[in-house]
């Protein structure tokens, strides 16, 4: 699993380099994605005197993205790239090659990834404005990404597993997590590192920031409540799991709609995503896909709470200022909402499909049942987490002399 993390860095590094952010935030063609041509190995963008996004503003030594300096935002933005696709890996643990998985992040991230951003995240670089069609035509919201990332690969998530099957034993045989304490670690450098995602998405230290702040700190905190409650309510127990699912589940709700809702709305969308994502993730039982690591259940469901819940609570003080049915706007901006999540979904799973389809009928996708019985670290790597051998070879030994004097 971290292998499948640190190699998506690599190659999702390299494309973005090469022609990603051009595709993403280069001039807009046909409302699909940017040129890719533009920013084609970052010319233009390193070195050199240029003017910045507004052409009456004066001349500076690099171009800017707003108020810093694009290299910056390359940089920035190719976090979120790397995020998504690694995302996806959650869903598919246990069972995926790892050939197939580097050339499956190589297709996927340019077939859907860079065109998603570039209808949510792109802007023009005469006006300022925002240059995608989701963003700019449609006008809805997606401050940081519950759409382009989160919908996005939950949906490629869900599409992967369905194609490469159950894990052998799923769900018969229990399959519980590696390590909780690590998972609370990692909950908590999630939640202090989602300030850079959603504050960050800002592009400036500003009041915006501050907002985005508060509002995700909110509806984090509440949507780990939530979730507590729900598995107290159902299973009796309030678990460490569930506490850092929750976590996750409300930072990935406020993402979209960090910058379009006061602490009311907050509190909604957490208490929202918490209760509605616990009950999700059961549904890989019911329905009977093995999503390993519940990305569908938090990421797609919690993407969708994010994104639809902005039509509802979205408070016209917040800095998108736009104002939700609860606050007298209306279904306006709840109908924009829902096509842009469904947009974003349906092309997530056509693409998605197509490059599962690609890699499956070359390389192949799915590792041996032999393979997978004795090991995927072994299989795929000839290395192991943790040299067991010796340590139980060596309390043998002391067993052994012990019994012996």
């Amino acid at each position: 699993m971290i292998m499948m993390s640190v190699s998506a860095m690599g190659v999702v590094t390299v494309l973005w380099s090469l022609y990603g952010y051009s595709m993403a935030f280069g001039n807009d063609v046909s409302n699909l994605f940017g040129n890719p041509t533009q920013y084609w190995g970052l010319k233009g963008l390193i070195g050199g005197t240029y003017l910045q996004l507004h052409p009456t503003d004066a001349a500076v030594s690099v171009p800017l993205a707003g108020t810093i300096p694009q290299t910056v935002f390359v940089a920035f933005q190719l976090m979120f790239a790397i995020i998504t696709v690694a995302l996806i890996s959650g869903a598919v643990a246990d069972r995926l090659k790892f050939g197939g998985w580097l050339l499956f992040v190589a297709l996927w991230i340019t077939v859907v990834y860079f065109p998603v951003a570039h209808w949510v995240f792109a802007f023009d670089g005469v006006t300022g404005e925002h240059g995608g069609w989701i963003a700019n035509k449609l006008k809805a919201i997606d401050f940081a990404g519950g759409t382009a990332v989160h919908i996005n690969s939950g949906t490629a998530g869900l599409v992967l597993a369905l194609f490469l099957g159950k894990r052998l034993g799923w769900p018969t045989s229990p399959m519980r997590p590696h390590n909780l304490p690590f998972v609370m670690l990692g909950a908590g450098l999630l939640w202090f590192g989602w300030y850079g995602f959603n504050a960050g998405s800002a592009v400036a230290s500003n009041g915006i920031a501050g907002a985005t702040f508060i509002t995700t700190t909110i509806a984090t905190g509440t949507a780990m409540l939530g979730w507590l409650l729900t598995e107290r309510i159902r299973d009796g127990k309030a678990t460490s799991l569930g506490a850092a699912s929750g976590i996750v589940a409300g930072l990935v709700a406020i993402t979209p709609s960090c910058s379009s809702v006061n602490v009311v709305g907050a509190l909604v969308v957490g208490l929202s995503a918490g209760v509605i994502c616990a009950l999700a993730v059961g549904l890989k039982y019911k329905l009977g896909f093995d999503d390993s690591l519940d990305v569908v259940g938090v990421h797609m469901v919690g993407g969708l709470v994010g994104t639809l819940l902005v039509g509802l609570v979205a408070a016209p003080e917040a800095p998108a200022a736009v104002t939700g049915l609860f606050y007298g706007g209306g279904f306006d901006q709840l109908w924009r909402q829902a096509v842009g999540a469904g947009a974003v979904l349906l092309y997530s799973a056509v693409g998605t499909a197509i490059v599962a389809l690609i890699v499956k009928y070359t390389i192949g996708l799915r590792i041996t049942e032999e393979d997978e019985s004795s090991g995927i670290d072994e299989a795929e790597h000839a290395e192991t987490g943790y040299d067991l051998a010796a340590v139980i070879g060596g309390s043998s030994v002391l067993a052994r002399h012990g019994a012996e004097g």
